[in-house]
C-alpha cells in the first residue's frame, strides 16, 4: 500500500529547527517531502515570484531549498518535482502566532492557502508565542490534526489555520474550532539615513494586540486551547454583497 505523501513548507526558512521537528514527527504518517525557502520569508503573504528565475537545491534526500516564497515552494513541489500529488500540505511550525488579521500577512498561512488552491487538504501550524524555542507541543498537535485530515478530509476550498498555545502538551485545555479574530496593529515607520546620506525607511512597531472576543482564535489561545480556524478561499463579504446589491447602483 502506498503511504500518503506529505508536503511540508514554512516561512522561517529551511534551517528553522521547528521545520525539522515537524518533518520528523510526520514520518509516522507518510512519506515526507520538504520544500522550504532558503531564508526567512515572514510577512510575505501569498506572494509569488513572477519576475525572476527561481533556484532549487536538493540539500539531502527529500529536502529542497528554494530561493522564493512559501507559495513558490508549494507550486514548484506540486507541479514540477513530485511524481505524485501530495495528500496533505503542512506549513510550519511557525515561530510566533498567526491569529486574526495576521493571516493576510503570513507566509506560513500562504503556504497552506496555495495547497488549498491546488485542491490539496492543507494545514498552517503556528506556535502562538514570539519567544518560544520549544515546538514539541505544536508538533504533537500537528500530527493529531494531520492524521484527522488524512482520514476524514476537509470541506472543499477550505484550509485549517492552527495556533497552539506555548505550554506543555499536558496543560492544553483542548481544541477549539474558532473563527478569525481581530488584531490591533501599532506599526510605525522609522526614517533613517545611511552612511552615504540616502534616506531609508523601516516598517516596525510593537507586537500586535489581540481583541478577545468569544469564539475567536485569540480567545482560544488566551484559555490554553488549540485554535483551529477553517479559512475559505471565497473572500466575499456576503452581508456587504446584499447591501450593495439592494442599492441598485447604475451607470
Amino acid at each position: 500500500m502506498t503511504r500518503p505523501l506529505l508536503l511540508v513548507t514554512n516561512d522561517d526558512g529551511v534551517e528553522s529547527p521547528a521545520l525539522q521537528i515537524l518533518a520528523d514527527v510526520l514520518e509516522d504518517l507518510g512519506e515526507v517531502w520538504v520544500f522550504a525557502p532558503d531564508r526567512e520569508q515572514s510577512g510575505v503573504g501569498h506572494g509569488i515570484s513572477l519576475h525572476r528565475p527561481l533556484r532549487v537545491k536538493e540539500i539531502r534526500e527529500r529536502w529542497y531549498m528554494i530561493d522564493g516564497t512559501p507559495t513558490d515552494c508549494v507550486l514548484l513541489a506540486t507541479r514540477q518535482f513530485l511524481d505524485r500529488r501530495p495528500d496533505l500540505v503542512l506549513s510550519g511550525i511557525n515561530s510566533g502566532p498567526n491569529l486574526g488579521d495576521d493571516v493576510t500577512y503570513s507566509g506560513t498561512v500562504a503556504g497552506a492557502y496555495e495547497g488549498m488552491l491546488l485542491g490539496i487538504p492543507s494545514i498552517a501550524l503556528s506556535n502562538a508565542s514570539y519567544d518560544s524555542t520549544d515546538y514539541q507541543t505544536a508538533a504533537k498537535c500537528g500530527v493529531l490534526l494531520a492524521r484527522h485530515v488524512l482520514e476524514n478530509g476537509l470541506p472543499k476550498d477550505t484550509m485549517l489555520n492552527v495556533n497552539v498555545p506555548n505550554v506543555p502538551y499536558e496543560e492544553l485545555e483542548g481544541i477549539a474550532i474558532t473563527r478569525q479574530g481581530l488584531r490591533e496593529f501599532e506599526d510605525e515607520i522609522i526614517r533613517r539615513e545611511d552612511p552615504r546620506g540616502k534616506l531609508y525607511y523601516w516598517i516596525g512597531g510593537y507586537r500586535p494586540k489581540g481583541v478577545i472576543q468569544p469564539g475567536t482564535d485569540i480567545e482560544a489561545i488566551e484559555h490554553n486551547r488549540v485554535s483551529v480556524t477553517p479559512l475559505h478561499r471565497n473572500l466575499t463579504n456576503l452581508d456587504a454583497f446584499e447591501v450593495l446589491k439592494a442599492r441598485n447602483i447604475q451607470l
